[in-house]
């Protein structure tokens, strides 16, 4: 399926673990579009934050089963991807948060 390079990224995932990894060995996450794949996560993050991309990892994550009294819901699936970047590069956006 052909996707648009804004359309790929949908948002960075800044969490306390996702942090401490950025840290250590320069890998960044986001949220992306479920029918992304990795190529196509690579091409974006590239062209898009104008870095270079060692590797990229994917995972689909499941959502979670609610209920609110007597009524059951599901909260809706989505993928998110870690970036590993090349050494020697760092984005800018995750230096100021």
């Amino acid at each position: 399926m052909k996707l648009d390079m804004h359309a790929v990224l949908v948002q960075p995932l800044l969490t306390e673990k996702l942090t401490s990894i950025r840290e250590t060995t320069n890998t960044v996450g986001f949220i992306v579009h479920p029918d992304a794949n990795r190529v196509q996560i690579k091409q974006a993050v590239e062209t898009l934050l104008k870095v270079k991309v060692a590797r990229v990892n994917v995972m689909n994550v499941l959502g979670k089963v609610k209920r609110l009294g007597r009524f059951s819901g599901k909260r809706s699936d989505w993928k998110k991807a870690f970036v590993t970047l090349q050494k020697g590069e760092k984005l800018e956006m995750y230096e100021s948060a």
